[in-house]
């Protein structure tokens, strides 16, 4: 066992997923080596047509067989079909063994679980959010599951981490040599952000579409030089699921209390000033932030360089509005984001490996001013959880946090201090996500909490009326007398989850709940 640098105990070597290079802070760990590829492959003047007639002959002209991987992009999130028709297609090819390589799954993956306990699937890398994760929680996998952030994740597949055998990419529009567009279609999702690394790095790629169109299909998100085949399907999935998560500001008055407090802060902070750039995210409160940005930034006559991350229709709105001159969109996050990046040339389109990526020459993250996020809790070291509820249930991936987070010059967490009675402010998290290091900041109904080492905010808002300033100690008090004692989570030794830092290193790991 090694502690490392967030003080959590870590085996160093975990059966199922290996040798353990540990945590040693936010950005120690440098890269070494050269990018790893996807096999050469040739198309001559041969072969001009790469549809099949179904799913099942994709997967045998692959070549997929037992025990590889196959990767499968969300950005069609709760909607999506394309997952499940695949692993029902290898499942009735007697294909076993398999690696789940998705950036995430939710609800609508249910089925999933059927194909882990048949065997078809034995191992996921990627966000299991849902049923499938309590699933995992309850020792539902015989290997532990792999955590990754979004930046993470292609830095694993282009350092060699990750081999992706085959890369199964939901197409809204694709034409039959393999050009592929997220923009047009019955299904259409706006960006394919993460699927570019599948594209790039797959050793067979292919495109799953339900409008396949006259060659050349344009615009183009990933050209015909890096699809083997495509296939034609009746649906994809139902674009409705994209808005599965909170896209409305939040009415409620605590956390609109909450949202005016960070937005205070971002006043306030030497960020705010023509040329600002901030990501906001989908929740409740992160958009009620952006609504008090945008009065700021009017009243001020303030404008911002660019908005970033999951784009919604929020932040289209700021750009039609000529208050940010650019969206970077890596996931369109509602269908007023699909509508726009299709339509707005100042509405870009980027992979994962550009927002994100902390082993490239530099991810657009590192060029954020402002970062609001949510956690499930935060510890007294500022350590954030986004991986598991509080009854230990691992529930959730790690999407941008860790990434935007070590990225932008002003990291804020927004959130109530309990969530019915639960305290979302303790001595020590359960499972560490995100490490304090990156955290600025902590806002809840009680004012605003800075992290010591941040003695520059806490200058710029020294005596600043209506903006009440929290001490850590006083936070964490405050949530144990509200709460009253909490039970610790109950979990065997067996480690059923492995969280890595964006750089490939391992932050913490999630046991099994005891049942």
């Amino acid at each position: 066992m090694t502690k490392n640098a967030v003080k959590r105990e870590i085996p160093d070597y975990i059966e199922g997923y290996g040798q353990v290079k540990h945590y040693q802070g936010a950005f120690a760990r440098k890269p070494e080596g050269s990018i790893s590829g996807a096999k050469l492959r040739c198309y001559n003047s041969d072969i001009t047509d790469k549809t099949v007639s179904s799913i099942k002959e994709a997967i045998k002209a692959a070549g997929l067989k037992d025990g590889m991987t196959i990767s499968f992009h969300h950005h069609l999130r709760n909607g999506d079909y394309v997952v499940n028709m695949v692993l029902d297609a290898c499942a009735e090819l007697g294909i076993k063994g398999l690696t789940l390589f998705p950036t995430a799954l939710f609800g609508v993956h249910k089925k999933v679980i059927d194909h882990i306990k048949s065997g078809v699937v034995t191992k996921i890398m990627g966000s299991v959010n849902g049923p499938i994760g309590q699933l995992v929680s309850e020792g539902g996998m015989q290997v532990p599951v792999v955590l990754r952030s979004h930046g993470g994740r292609p830095r694993a597949v282009m350092a060699g981490d990750v081999h992706i055998d085959v890369a199964f990419i939901g197409a809204p529009t694709a034409d039959k040599y393999g050009n592929i567009c997220g923009t047009l279609g019955k299904s259409a999702c706006g960006s394919l952000g993460y699927a570019y690394t599948d594209a790039d790095y797959a050793d067979k790629v292919i495109a799953i579409t339900d409008n396949l169109v006259q060659y050349p299909a344009a615009p183009v998100s990933i050209p015909q030089t890096k699809a083997d085949l495509v296939v034609e399907v009746p649906s994809i999935g139902d674009p409705a699921g994209i808005v599965s998560g909170t896209t409305k500001v939040t009415r409620d008055p605590l956390r609109l209390l909450i949202s005016s407090y960070a937005s205070r802060l971002i006043e306030a902070s030497p960020y705010f000033k023509d040329g600002i750039s901030f990501q906001t995210g989908a929740g409740g409160i992160p958009l009620a932030v952006t609504a008090f940005m945008k009065e700021a930034m009017l009243k001020k006559g303030i404008k911002g360089s660019f908005g970033l991350g999951g784009i919604t229709g929020y932040f289209v709105e700021l750009l039609k509005d000529g208050l940010v001159d650019k969206l970077m969109d890596v996931q369109s996050f509602d269908l007023e984001a699909v509508k726009s990046i299709g339509e707005n040339p100042n509405h870009i389109e980027i992979s994962a490996d550009w927002y994100a990526n902390p082993w490239n020459c530099g991810a657009a993250v590192n060029m954020l001013d402002v970062v609001i996020l949510g956690a499930t809790e935060v510890d007294t070291d500022f350590n954030a959880n986004v991986n598991t509820e509080a009854d230990g249930a691992l529930l959730h991936g790690t999407g941008g946090h860790q990434d935007t987070a070590a990225g932008a010059k002003l990291t804020i967490i927004a959130q109530p201090l309990l969530r019915g009675r639960i305290p979302c402010v303790t001595d020590k998290v359960y499972n560490v996500t995100t490490p304090g290091e990156v955290v600025d900041a902590i806002v809840t109904e009680y004012g605003v909490t800075l992290n010591p080492r941040r003695k520059d905010l806490l200058d710029a808002v020294s005596g600043l009326k209506g903006l009440p300033i929290i001490s850590m100690e006083e936070l964490a008090a405050r949530a144990k007398k509200m709460s009253g004692p909490t039970d610790p989570v109950a979990t065997t030794d067996r480690i059923i989850g492995v969280v890595e830092w964006r750089d490939g290193t391992v932050i913490d790991v999630v046991r099994q709940l005891k049942k």
